[in-house]
């Protein structure tokens, strides 16, 4: 299949050819092809059961997990099939991490929280340990308001500094790109404003593709916008173009309000 006829101002880090996604009988993508560019934010909007998170979910195989899935076409990852017989999923979700759209953090301490994935990929030494617990906290912007307090509960933060726990939890193992299923609806308009800051600190150095219901968050955070419909990409392109001057007629109703 041809590459989409969009012209990205960044290398491909990861690229989608002729997916489709079956949930048993039940169609949920139909031969979806899209490029997501590096160090970017690509946003991914459409109405309820569109397919949006089925097909972040691709990204990190996180569909596997789902009894009577079938997946055609392919997804790679830096030229990697990651769909190929020889890809370990458990190394594919360190290098491609996912912050979901309730906050999640284990009942655990904040510490022991950060410094999980770490651990299970072998990192036992504690000084080193300690060093990626606060450069992610700092990366997360956390660290400055729970410094003193590492060793107290995760679930004792607010709604908003756990969802950014959870992105330090992400970011302590090193990872490639960032998926994020709808990472504000749960939280105030303050923690929200945090959220959108950090996702566009963190584009400096990670890949990010974020779903989200809220079109002016995707105006506001995104580089690059797909919209499905109905398990289809029925757009995609820059963001500034996508609001302003949508080539698709569904999808300048959908942005108006006409539809969705």
């Amino acid at each position: 299949m041809a590459a989409p006829a969009v012209q990205l101002d960044s290398a491909v880090k990861m690229a989608v050819r002729g997916l489709t996604v079956r949930y048993g009988d039940t169609p949920a993508l139909h031969d979806v092809t899209m490029d997501v560019p590096e160090r970017r934010v690509t946003a991914l909007i459409g109405p309820s059961g569109c397919g949006k998170s089925t097909f972040l979910r691709c990204f990190n195989r996180m569909n596997d997990t789902i009894r009577g899935t079938r997946i055609t076409g392919e997804v790679t990852l830096d030229d990697e099939n990651i769909y190929g017989p020889d890809v370990d999923p458990v190394e594919l979700r360190r290098r491609v991490g996912m912050v979901f759209q309730r906050s999640n953090p284990f009942p655990k301490s904040i510490f022991d929280n950060v410094a999980f994935g770490p651990r299970i990929h072998g990192l036992k030494d504690p000084v080193a340990l300690r060093e990626v617990v606060e450069r992610s906290l700092q990366q997360a912007a956390l660290w400055d308001e729970v410094e003193d307090r590492l060793d107290r509960s995760a679930l004792d933060l607010s709604g908003g500094q756990q969802q950014r726990l959870c992105i330090a939890r992400a970011l302590a193992v090193e990872p490639d790109v960032i998926l994020m299923d709808e990472p504000a609806s749960a939280l105030d308009p303050i923690a929200t404003a945090k959220i959108e800051e950090l996702i566009q600190e963190l584009k400096e150095t990670y890949t990010i593709v974020i779903v989200t219901h809220n079109m002016q968050q995707a105006a506001r955070v995104s580089d690059f916008t797909g919209y499905f419909y109905l398990g289809r990409l029925i757009e995609f392109g820059a963001t500034d173009r996508v609001f302003t001057n949508p080539t698709k007629q569904e999808t300048e109703d959908y942005i108006t309000g006409r539809f969705g």
